[in-house]
């Protein structure tokens, strides 16, 4: 079972999106399963995890939606406020539906990283610890002192980071993004999201040479058990196809990867992850 982590979908009619106007006609247009549908087949791609693209619980609803009618989204990581007085009982209603297999912090757009640290978003995230619950942490790489913080709090929250933490690529940036995530990958109960790679290099100049020692040093950090693959389409279409996303990483996987690890990679890590097992064969 081939497993794609982290991919989007949206519909600008409903009014979550302002960001997509930033990058112009490519992003600012509706997203279906249909869209998507021909990539999977061709990259024998079997099953997606659809991520949040709007910090709204409309976004999350609109996603469970879409994944009752189509069976290759295997889960949806949808969003919650932290913060809000009904936090549990808006996680509650939304545990209720099957196909929810997680949540993703935003802290990428937070003014103030370490607003995940005030008192009510801790208590929330000790309790989705305690619950054992999958949580996407989305932030940029100057943002990891905070998220070092947030897992002293939080040692044994079942998170993943989104991403590699977004290092800029584009301008060859290694530390202190390389020694944080070594750092964050001494908490075992972490994994982390080989995604979002080319959109952090140079959009148009790119090469797989670029990204292969971000691959190889998080796959060291993390170890084969620890990562897994994630498109973040549509978003990488600013530099990449689907297709080449996906050739990517099976270029630039450090040599010596066997195929059992490789499928690890490619699918049954994500499945446990979200805990999705029931679909691995």
């Amino acid at each position: 079972m081939r497993v794609d982590a982290h991919q989007h979908y949206w519909q600008l009619a409903r009014g979550d999106y302002d960001w997509t106007k930033e990058d112009g006609e490519i992003l600012h247009r509706d997203y279906f399963p249909a869209d998507l549908s021909e990539h999977l087949a061709r990259t024998q791609i079997d099953k997606t995890i659809v991520v949040q693209a709007a910090p709204t619980m409309k976004d999350t609803e609109f996603m469970l939606e879409l994944a009752q009618h189509n069976d290759s989204i295997a889960g949806v990581v949808g969003w919650l406020d932290l913060e809000h007085k009904d936090f549990r009982e808006h996680y509650e209603s939304l545990r209720k539906q099957s196909k929810l297999v997680g949540i993703r912090i935003m802290i990428q757009i937070m003014e103030d990283a370490d607003a995940v640290l005030r008192p009510a978003s801790l208590q929330a995230l000790k309790f989705l610890e305690a619950e054992n619950f999958p949580v996407d942490l989305l932030m940029r790489s100057h943002q990891l002192p905070t998220v070092l913080k947030l897992l002293q709090e939080v040692p044994d929250l079942r998170g993943v980071i989104d991403h590699i933490a977004k290092p800029v690529i584009a301008q060859g940036q290694w530390e202190p993004w390389a020694s944080q995530l070594e750092e964050i990958s001494s908490y075992p109960s972490i994994t982390c999201k080989l995604s979002g790679m080319v959109t952090e290099a140079d959009h148009h100049t790119w090469s797989t040479e670029h990204v292969t020692p971000y691959i190889h040093h998080i796959v060291k950090a993390f170890g084969t058990e620890r990562v897994m693959f994630g498109s973040d389409w549509p978003v990488c279409l600013l530099a990449a196809s689907y297709e080449r996303v996906v050739e990517l990483l099976e270029e630039a996987l450090p040599e010596g990867i066997t195929e059992s690890e490789k499928t690890a990679i490619f699918g049954h890590n994500a499945l446990r992850f979200y805990k999705l097992e029931h679909w691995i064969r």
